[in-house]
């Protein structure tokens, strides 16, 4: 019996045992078929699971597009962006060479954004994303800003929940 739809097999032929092959789906592909279904639901579980409680690339990339901007005016190749519950509120290119600022990496720059933006200080439960490794000072800067995590590089390297520099 073919396995195919009646209204896509091929005509009775008295040598013909089987329907043509390129006219009907076949079980294989029928059960690949399913197969790739699922595997794509269970990857979409799983990248809502993940997303709520891990790193997201596209938090990365818009850091990169920061580090872009800064490149583009001269300045030094580094990007950040603070998170708050999934929503970017806070971009930060670095501004060291253009605002001839040794404070304005794209950490702090990122950091003051987001306060600037919702007028307040703390931003408690927010993530750094950053192109790079966030240095002491601006690591201290998450910290007194309410930080939970920071993620850097391609990677998403997690560099853990930002601690205050020891004085």
């Amino acid at each position: 019996m073919p396995s195919c739809p009646p209204s896509r097999r091929q005509a009775p032929h008295r040598h013909a045992t089987r329907p043509n092959p390129s006219m009907c789906v076949t079980k294989r592909t029928a059960i690949a078929a399913v197969a790739a279904c699922s595997l794509e639901v269970l990857a979409a579980r799983a990248f809502a699971t993940s997303s709520a409680d891990g790193p997201q690339q596209r938090w990365y990339d818009a850091a990169a597009s920061m580090r872009r901007l800064a490149e583009s005016w001269g300045d030094q190749p580094y990007g950040a962006v603070l998170v708050l519950d999934g929503k970017l509120v806070g971009e930060g290119p670095s501004r060291v060479v253009k605002n001839q600022d040794s404070n304005a990496h794209a950490e702090r720059e990122a950091i003051r954004d987001a306060q600037s933006r919702s007028g307040k200080t703390e931003l408690e439960g927010s993530v750094l994303y950053s192109t790079s490794r966030p240095c002491r000072a601006c690591e201290d800067a998450a910290a007194k800003a309410g930080v939970v995590r920071m993620y850097f590089g391609p990677a998403l390297t997690d560099a853990g929940t930002p601690r205050r520099k020891q004085e």
